[in-house]
């Protein structure tokens, strides 16, 4: 099944803005019940209804400015926050003394808190440190002194917006994290398939070269170690280290994710991919009816199937026999290929991996696991090596969105 990457855009903090919007409208509209509850302490109520016109106006005509970071400019945050330490300086004098010293609430009340809460998701807990100091400010210089209440709701918006900051600054740090973690899969996953396709081909062709200059000696021997030397440091890049960061990993909002390319056609019997390899020592056993898989899912299970076949052929000899069945049950297809040579030695799989002899490792158990499916293989030292492949004939992509 072919892959593909797509940049998906999302962040984990953007439920963060999402609510800051909403506290905003929630805390507008209870800042204006405050004020009509307690509309008899009022001394100049006109000036408190401009100041809640100006208010209501500027946050329903800001909501998108608050709907991300990018939105959320260095001028609107200034602007913003010039207007709630306004409604804190204006309440000494339009509200009377009483009001003040019984600890009633500001013109904007605990909409002020946005205006912080916007600093802190905008830039972190630098940002919030810096928004907080002049509310704590203006709200001591509106209560004329420092009050056990004042002082207890100064440093709770203090440490509340800081911490949101903190968390904010450690949400990207992990986002970017993933970013890159997600970018190293994918590639890790391409350079196998490649892997896959260059021991398929380039690899095994290289190798007989090899085999075929040793024979024949000569001119024909020099080729033959050139093109070992070249095999082997094939080998060595097809199974090399990981991708360097790229300008993907350095997007604290992209998140890369694997996605499935939509199948082009119709099913395919899988019946005609493996008749080709069907020959005088190659048996092959199959059902009556089609064997029908996705077209990419039945190309990499053949594939994988003629990879076995070559490493028959490479490790028991062309004498040897092997023999191909197919099995088409409910939930999956199962191919097992099966040969009559001297089988492999324990612990021979591990070192060829090691070497950067990927047979096994990606043509054959890399193809499965990426079909979503399974590759065992069985033997026994004298008695032959079997291979079971199996593939469920939905993809675990599709199992999931039905």
């Amino acid at each position: 099944m072919s892959k593909r990457e797509r940049v998906v855009r999302m962040s984990v903090e953007q439920p963060l803005w999402r609510a800051l919007t909403g506290y905003r409208v929630l805390t507008l509209l209870y800042a204006i019940g405050l004020f009509a509850s307690a509309y008899d302490d009022y001394d100049r109520a006109g000036v408190a209804i401009a100041y809640y016109a100006v208010l209501t106006v500027w946050t329903l005509a800001t909501l998108p400015r608050v709907q991300n970071a990018a939105a959320c400019t260095k001028r609107f945050l200034a602007v913003d926050l010039a207007v709630a330490l306004t409604g804190i300086v204006l309440t000494p004098w339009v509200v009377t003394q009483g009001h003040i010293d019984r600890g009633g609430p500001t013109l904007p009340s605990i909409w002020t808190a946005g205006s912080v809460l916007a600093y802190a998701l905008k830039g972190g807990w630098r940002w919030a440190a810096f928004a907080s100091t002049p509310v704590a400010a203006a709200n001591l210089i509106e209560r004329g002194h420092p009050a056990r209440d004042t002082v207890h709701n100064v440093i709770l918006v203090w440490v509340a917006s800081i911490a949101i900051g903190y968390v904010v600054e450690v949400a990207r740090a992990s986002e970017r994290t993933l970013a890159r973690a997600l970018e190293i899969e994918a590639a890790t996953r391409e350079r196998e398939r490649l892997a896959r396709d260059i021991h398929d081909g380039v690899l095994q062709v290289l190798a007989m070269v090899q085999r075929r200059g040793a024979d024949l000696g000569g001119d024909a021997a020099e080729l033959g170690r050139l093109a070992g030397e070249q095999e082997a440091a094939l080998r060595t890049l097809v199974s090399g280290g990981l991708v360097p960061p790229s300008r993907l990993s350095e997007d604290e909002a992209a998140v890369v994710r694997l996605v499935e390319e939509p199948e082009t056609g119709g099913p395919v019997d899988l019946r005609t991919l493996l008749s080709r390899y069907a020959g005088s020592r190659v048996s092959l056993a199959e059902p009556g009816a089609p064997v029908e898989l996705p077209p990419g899912a039945a190309r990499e299970l053949a594939a994988a199937v003629g990879a076995a076949l070559d490493n028959v052929r490479r490790h028991a000899g062309e004498a040897a026999r092997a023999w191909i069945l197919v099995e088409d049950e409910p939930g999956e297809v199962v191919v097992t290929v099966r040969d009559d040579g001297p089988g492999i030695p324990e612990g021979r799989l591990a070192q060829a991996e090691g070497e950067g002899r990927l047979g096994v490792a990606q043509s054959i158990r890399g193809r499965l696991r990426d079909l979503g499916g399974s590759a065992e293989l069985f033997s026994t030292p004298g008695q032959g090596t079997e291979v079971e492949l199996k593939v469920p004939k939905v993809s675990p992509g599709k199992a999931e969105r039905r």
